[in-house]
């Protein structure tokens, strides 16, 4: 998890430094909306796949097929339904903090939110490849794609208060 956490730091704080300096050439509220839907469709893409591989498993396994509220669920379908949550969770708080950082950081941070996705993206493969394998495989990829969230959430409030 500190491994993480550092990662995250290093990159984030890298991407926010690093040219362009301005990744906004108008700086609108427009063009900031715009920036962060680039983004959030990117760690949305996962949400999608979750949610297909979930429908696909169901549509081909008969013990599955009537869907997780109307049958126990082979383990296969719960550790799809387990992932499919997680990433559930973890797109819509980035989602939130993407949109919020995007609307209050200064325009030559905002080289930090296409970092955050990249984070995110690799969370994930790192999370779902791990998830059947415990919790200590699928621990860092959590890690990555959390932590990257929450630093750019705590960069928000500290942009929101000042």
């Amino acid at each position: 998890m500190i491994t993480a956490i550092v990662i995250c730091g290093l990159a984030l704080s890298a991407g926010a430094v690093l040219p362009p300096a301005n990744w906004l050439p108008n700086d609108t509220t427009g063009e900031r909306l715009g920036f962060a839907a680039r983004y959030i469709l990117v760690i949305s893409v996962w949400l999608l796949i979750c949610i297909g591989v979930l429908a696909r498993h169901r549509f081909f396994t008969p013990a599955d097929i009537d869907g997780s509220g109307l049958t126990a669920g082979t383990a296969k379908a719960k550790i799809l339904q387990a992932v499919l949550q997680n990433t559930l969770e973890q797109t819509v708080l980035a989602a939130l903090v993407y949109g919020s950082f995007a609307a209050l950081a200064p325009s030559q941070w905002l080289g930090a939110l296409p970092v955050a996705a990249l984070l995110f993206f690799c969370g994930r493969v790192l999370f779902w490849h791990g998830y059947a394998h415990g919790a200590g495989p699928r621990a860092f990829g959590f890690a990555l794609t959390f932590y990257s969230t929450v630093l750019l959430f705590l960069a928000s409030i500290f942009l929101a208060l000042v």
